[in-house]
């Protein structure tokens, strides 16, 4: 899909976004920018002098710049050296911050059974998806069999941390790792303990669609749109309380089409090829580490299919859940069913059923 084309979609999710969340008298204060390779928005709505504001929401931003930059994928970074380093099965010495993302990884790909698996990146280049534009084709077949053969996984990482960082090195020289699955919920984590720290109380920071919500709008909750994955426009409105978060993974955003298939860069470890049979999974959670559990729970939701969904949900500890098959049926677990008003397009409501 061309990077116009997905971009458009998320400015106008966006710009519904700050029309919802702006709804009331007083208009917060809004800043923008480009950063992991979508647009973000961060609204602060407390009754702070304006410059004290932006000041906060410039660190933000700042910040998003150093993850994007630090963890980038296949534009040069401390996480392409460490992949190079990986390959050429040399130990490597990484600092605090780069141990810690490893280990949670590690604990986010057992915890799904491996459907969350963030050391996958050469099954992700092999399809084209370490680029802005995709090339609309398909890899060669025995590729994907050797990788498969081979079957990287964060779990081949060995990992030994220390005060000041940890060693890393690997079972398996074929691992390379990717980020991409969970940054931007990483992101909106550290976007919130910044802007918290800074005296903010009541924002909403929206990457790409990853939202976190802070306090309040005036007294009423944040509300945010959840995109249609096949319609222009919402499928529902969700109201987001203080710390909450949620996140999308959709067939929509990401992908290209070969003979009219649609293949989407959610990627199966199990087979190598693109997951099926979803159209795209919202999920909504709080608590500790909301920004980055809402960005990472998705993709095995999604990934588990029809049959797998649920259980993986439950296994996962995610209660508010929406799916839609690749039918467009929504299925929408009872946790999240009450908290969302649905939209009709072309006068007609999705097919929605409740799951208990």
């Amino acid at each position: 899909m061309a990077l116009f084309g997905w971009l458009a979609r998320w400015v106008w999710v966006l710009a519904l976004v700050t029309q919802l969340a702006a709804c009331g008298d007083k208009k917060p204060i809004v800043s923008e920018s480009f950063v992991f390779g979508t647009r973000v928005e961060v609204q602060v709505a407390d009754d702070l002098p304006e410059s004290r504001a932006r000041a906060a929401v410039a660190q933000v931003l700042a910040e998003f710049d150093r993850l994007h930059r630090t963890y980038h994928a296949w534009q040069p970074s401390e996480l392409t050296q460490l992949n190079d380093a990986l390959v050429a099965g040399r130990a490597v010495r990484v600092n605090p911050e780069m141990a810690d993302l490893l280990l949670e990884a590690q604990a986010y790909t057992q915890q799904s059974e491996a459907l969350f698996d963030p050391g996958i990146g050469r099954l992700i280049a092999l399809w084209g998806f370490h680029a802005d534009t995709y090339a609309e084709h398909l890899p060669d077949v025995a590729a994907i069999q050797n990788w498969l053969k081979t079957h990287p996984s964060m779990r081949q990482l060995q990992i030994q941390k220390d005060s000041s960082g940890a060693w890393v090195r690997t079972t398996n020289d074929q691992v390379a790792l990717d980020f991409g699955g969970s940054l931007k919920g990483k992101a909106l984590d550290r976007a919130a303990a910044i802007l918290r720290a800074a005296g903010v109380q009541n924002a909403l920071i929206n990457i790409g669609g990853n939202v976190m919500a802070l306090g309040n709008r005036d007294g009423a909750a944040w509300r945010v749109a959840i995109q249609a994955p096949r319609n222009a426009g919402p499928m529902a409105i969700l109201e987001l309380h203080d710390g909450e978060a949620t996140g999308t993974s959709g067939d929509y955003q990401r992908y290209f089409e070969v003979d009219g298939k649609r293949y989407p860069h959610l990627l199966d470890p199990r087979t190598g090829y693109p997951a099926s049979g979803t159209q795209a999974v919202t999920i909504v959670v709080g608590g500790p580490n909301a920004g980055v559990r809402s960005d990472v729970l998705t993709k095995p939701v999604f990934i588990a299919g029809e049959a797998g969904w649920q259980a993986m949900a439950r296994l996962l500890g995610v209660s508010q859940v929406l799916r839609v098959n690749d039918q467009g049926r929504v299925d929408v677990t009872a946790g999240l069913a009450d908290r969302l008003k649905f939209m009709p397009h072309d006068g007609k409501l999705p097919d929605i059923r409740r799951i208990e």
